[in-house]
């Protein structure tokens, strides 16, 4: 049905010149031939129909035309072709605090940019409490703006984004800001709008963080969308396309990365082996691990997460301490310790990593990480091939169905 179409493009092209001679440009211009010249196309042939209520993301590398696709769907930027069609009120987090004037308070501000939301002067002033009691910045909202720290800025800018009841947000990977009570607050808000139906377009490089929030993705290479489905197919294409295009990956690198946050942080991730254990064999020892986390005594439960990496840096296998049901246990001086045991690894031979990961309570928002942070060696009395050792049978003689296969 039309009528709950609420972002349509049709034939979407967007390109640049790259002429650098004026008056080359000019030229071209006044006779409306914008068509002629070294060009960039940033986006080409863009169809594309989104529905009311619908949480789409946006993947693809660095310069793929993500953003170009974002700021057309915004308004801020006009296709050289086609047509873009948008139906309702836009909340966009693209460049937050774009437009605010430096030499204005805040106060100020919030009143400029209002009707570039959409709002009327009755509606900004009826908004405005909600706007500075979310963004936290007290008596700062009085003061010019070039005098706010770039977390006040941020928050600032966040607020008044949001307090607005889109019927759109769009979202370029700006998914929490500020420090961390501000990021869990603000990420919060946007799953309110998501559970209250807002049509959300959320551009981020985590995939995890897309099949999370997501129930469509679209990848975009090279000004193109090459895929549009549902989301957890999407992201498997993806990444599966970069493993083959990473040519760090391909030259056998794989980097050791870490970062901590305010609100949470990895202390310590270390294997429990026996000693004099250097390497582990197929499917008959276990692999065993202690996790030590730091975590605000004041911040909500976060929830752990563990991927097992191949020697290329493909993710094999994970866990997740709330896809078990577990719930983490803080002590009294903010510390969580975990064990982790894959009883009889049935990986074979090989080497591979550990990377620990640490979220939100909703198992969403990212508060730390280290990747990549421990290496097993994998070894293999047998000549079986492949990366997992999978459970199976054999029937020698067996015409038609088989016995082995369930019924009905």
């Amino acid at each position: 049905m039309t009528e709950d179409r609420v972002i349509e493009l049709r034939d979407v092209h967007k390109s640049y010149s790259l002429e650098t001679r004026p008056w080359h440009r000019l030229w071209y211009q006044l006779r409306g031939r914008q068509d002629r010249g070294p060009q960039h196309h940033a986006l080409q042939h863009a169809d594309l129909i989104v529905r009311r209520g619908e949480v789409v993301g946006v993947i693809g590398r660095n310069g793929a035309g993500k953003s170009t696709l974002l700021q057309l769907v915004c308004g801020v930027l006009q296709p050289t072709r086609g047509e873009c069609v948008v139906h309702g009120r836009i909340a966009a987090l693209l460049e937050l605090g774009a437009g605010f004037n430096p030499e204005l308070t805040g106060r100020e501000n919030v009143r400029l940019n209002g009707p570039l939301l959409g709002l009327s002067p009755a509606q900004i002033e009826q908004a405005m409490g909600a706007i500075i009691d979310f963004a936290g910045i007290g008596a700062f909202i009085d003061q010019p703006v070039r005098s706010y720290s770039s977390g006040m800025f941020m928050r600032l800018a966040f607020s008044m984004a949001t307090s607005v009841d889109p019927d759109i947000l769009v979202i370029d990977e700006a998914l929490s800001v500020g420090d961390g009570a501000f990021a869990h607050k603000s990420f919060e808000r946007i799953m309110a709008l998501k559970e209250r139906g807002a049509t959300i377009i959320f551009c981020s490089h985590s995939m995890f963080q897309v099949e999370s929030l997501c129930t469509r993705a679209i990848w975009i290479e090279g000004g193109r969308i090459r895929a549009d489905g549902p989301a957890h197919r999407v992201t498997v294409e993806y990444s599966e396309w970069l493993q083959r295009h990473d040519h760090d990956a391909a030259e056998g690198g794989v980097q050791a990365t870490r970062f901590d946050s305010e609100q949470a942080g990895i202390v310590r991730v270390q294997r429990l082996s026996p000693a004099g254990e250097d390497v582990l064999r197929s499917g008959q020892d276990s692999l065993a691990l202690e996790i030590v986390l730091k975590s605000r005594s004041d911040a909500a439960l976060p929830t752990l997460g563990v991927v097992l990496h191949g020697a290329d840096g493909r993710s094999i296998s994970s866990a997740g301490s709330w896809l078990d049901g577990v719930a983490l246990a803080r002590d009294a001086n903010g510390q969580i310790s975990v064990q982790l045991c894959w009883p009889a690894l049935p990986l074979l031979k090989g080497r591979y990593t550990i990377s620990v990961y640490v979220l939100c309570d909703r198992a969403i928002n990212l508060w730390a990480a280290a990747e990549h942070v421990l290496a097993v060696e994998i070894v293999q009395e047998h000549l079986e091939q492949g990366v997992v050792s999978l459970p199976h049978q054999w029937m020698v003689g067996a015409v038609g169905r088989s016995a082995l296969l369930p019924s009905g």
